[in-house]
């Protein structure tokens, strides 16, 4: 079956509070209670989003998370208890999208998964347009390899990089973040813009952008901790200096 989301929480009363009340709303949701029985519903179910408690009775949400993102590629959201920076910074690091801390609002929390999940449905969208402009002929994102550094290219057909002759893997945001950049090249793109024009989530900080940022640097920059390609401009965004970034092949 196909669902929206996802609630994946040991406290029976919460997940199915949680469920019952999106599905008032016409968000289709399940809930499951264990680690496992999350593992056995993906296999079995389409989900696009979920929504991730880090204690699992024995098991971790965060172990969870990391053979999700080996296997899917969807919105996470941890929501838990859990407070502290480091939790925080764990979570968004190994893969999550944003973190919810307990007790949250469900008016406020079904607000935010509409929001994420009108985002992917949009970045699908527009994915789905690129392929069109590629074949009917189109701008600056038709179907081509864009020049970012000697031996880096983004090829936009196939909305994937292409690294020193390998390919390597984007996830749809990663994709949208690099092209936006590219596509406004020798200028910089404040944090707002980005999320207004590339995330379109009002409910998205600055931290979870800063992590996207960072995964980006990881899979294009030869040292992500001293970046050459998407640089910092400290207090206002991030830019991919004019050049030769962005020139086709």
């Amino acid at each position: 079956m196909k669902y929206q989301c996802l609630m994946i929480d040991d406290d029976v009363t919460i997940a199915e509070t949680t469920a019952e009340y999106f599905n008032i709303f016409d968000i289709s949701t399940a809930y499951v209670t264990s680690y496992d029985e999350a593992v056995k519903f993906l296999e079995e179910n389409q989900v696009s989003l979920l929504l991730l408690d880090i204690n699992l009775g024995e098991r971790s949400g965060f172990e969870l998370c990391k053979q999700i993102r080996a296997q899917y590629d969807m919105p996470i959201l941890f929501i838990s208890a859990r407070t502290s920076d480091d939790d925080v910074l764990t979570a968004l690091n190994i893969g999550g999208d944003d973190y919810i801390k307990k007790p949250y609002t469900l008016n406020i929390l079904l607000a935010k998964v509409k929001a994420i999940l009108k985002r992917y449905e949009r970045s699908a969208e527009a994915a789905m347009a690129v392929s069109a402009k590629a074949v009917s002929g189109g701008s600056f994102m038709q179907c081509r390899e864009l020049f970012i550094t000697q031996g880096i290219v983004l090829d936009t057909g196939k909305h994937k990089l292409i690294k020193n002759g390998e390919d390597v893997s984007l996830k749809a945001m990663e994709y949208k973040m690099l092209a936006y950049l590219l596509e406004n090249r020798g200028r910089v793109v404040t944090k707002d813009e980005f999320l207004k024009n590339v995330w379109g989530d009002e409910f998205i900080g600055e931290g979870t952008l800063a992590v996207h940022i960072r995964h980006l640097r990881e899979k294009i920059e030869n040292d992500p901790n001293s970046p050459d390609i998407i640089k910092t401009v400290w207090g206002v965004g991030y830019i991919i200096e004019d050049g030769e970034a962005g020139q086709e092949v």
